[in-house]
C-alpha cells in the first residue's frame, strides 16, 4: 500500500489532553505519519503545527465544529497553519426535505469560505446519513447538491458500513472526491449503545454491549477490499479512528495494534 497513514487524534484525547506533544511523539514511534485533529487541547493552531513539525507528523486536516466553520477568523488560522481540509465532523438532522435543504445551505456557504481561504471542505458521515428522503440517502442529496469543487467526502467506512451499505462499493462511487478515508473497525450491530462510544451521548459508554469499535484489523470491516477501493479512488490518506478502546486496552494501546496491522499486511508489502 503507497498511501500515508494518519491518526485522528479525537481517538487519543484524554492523552492529548493531559500532554499532547508526549502523545504526539508516541503516535510518530508506533509509524504514523500524520494526524487529524479534532479540537486544540489548550494550544493555538500554529502552536499544535509546530509541534507536529518537531515530533515529524504531518497536520493533515482537522474536524472543526459547525459554528467554527462558519467564522472567518478561525478559517483563516486554519489555513495559515497549513490545513488543506477542513471537515465537518457531525450535522445529524432528520429525515425531513425542509430540513436537510437547510442543511444543504449551510454546507455550500461553509464550503465557500473555506475555498477563499484556500481549504478544501469534507463531510464526515456517521448510520444517520443513509435515512433516505425522496428516495435518496441524506449523504448522497449533500454531496449531488454542491458542486465537488466545494464539498469532497471523508467517508467513515465503519458508518458506511453500519448504515447498510458496503464501504469499499460506496467509496468507488465517490471515486476521484475521497481524499481522505476514515478506516474504523467494528464488531457487533448497530445498538442503542453506539453514540456512548464516540462521545456525543449522555448515555455512558459500554463497550461490552452489542456494538463496539475496535482496532484496524480485530472486527467485522473487509479492510483488504476497503484499502483497495481508496487506492482507485485517488486517496490522498488513510486515516485511523477508534472513538472508544475496547477488548480491555487503552487508546494508544489501540492505536499501536491498529498501525501494526496495517504495517504488517499492507505497509512496503
Amino acid at each position: 500500500m503507497s498511501l500515508p497513514i494518519a491518526y485522528q487524534v479525537y481517538s487519543v484525547r484524554g492523552e492529548a489532553e493531559a500532554d499532547f506533544k508526549g502523545t504526539m511523539e508516541n503516535i510518530k514511534k508506533m509509524g504514523y505519519n500524520g494526524v487529524e485533529l479534532a479540537g486544540l487541547y489548550g494550544y493555538s493552531v500554529n502552536e499544535i503545527k509546530s509541534i507536529l513539525d518537531e515530533v515529524g507528523l504531518v497536520l493533515v486536516s482537522a474536524h472543526i465544529p459547525v459554528a467554527e466553520l462558519e467564522k472567518e477568523e478561525i478559517l483563516a488560522a486554519y489555513s495559515a497553519a497549513g490545513v488543506k481540509y477542513a471537515v465537518i465532523p457531525w450535522m445529524q438532522v432528520k429525515p425531513d426535505e425542509k430540513i436537510v435543504d437547510d442543511c444543504v445551505e449551510k454546507i455550500r456557504k461553509i464550503a465557500v469560505l473555506c475555498k477563499k481561504h484556500g481549504m478544501t471542505l469534507l463531510y464526515h458521515n456517521h448510520d444517520f446519513e443513509f435515512k433516505k428522503v425522496n428516495g435518496k440517502y441524506i449523504l448522497d442529496i449533500y454531496y449531488s447538491s454542491v458542486s465537488s469543487d466545494l464539498l469532497q467526502t471523508e467517508l467513515d467506512t465503519c458508518w458506511v458500513n453500519v448504515g447498510g451499505e458496503n464501504p469499499a462499493t460506496y467509496l468507488s462511487k465517490y471515486s476521484g472526491r475521497a481524499p481522505l478515508v476514515h478506516l474504523k473497525d467494528f464488531a457487533g450491530q448497530q445498538s442503542d449503545n453506539m453514540y456512548g462510544l464516540i462521545g456525543t451521548d449522555s448515555k455512558k459508554a459500554d463497550t461490552t454491549g452489542e456494538f463496539e469499535l475496535r482496532p484496524v484489523g480485530s472486527g467485522l470491516q473487509d479492510i483488504p477490499s476497503i484499502i483497495a477501493a481508496a487506492e482507485k479512488a485517488g486517496t490522498k490518506w488513510i486515516i485511523v479512528e477508534q472513538d472508544e478502546p475496547s477488548e480491555g486496552k487503552t487508546p494508544l494501546e489501540c492505536a499501536e495494534i491498529s498501525i501494526n496491522y496495517l504495517k504488517s499486511n499492507y505497509i512496503n508489502k
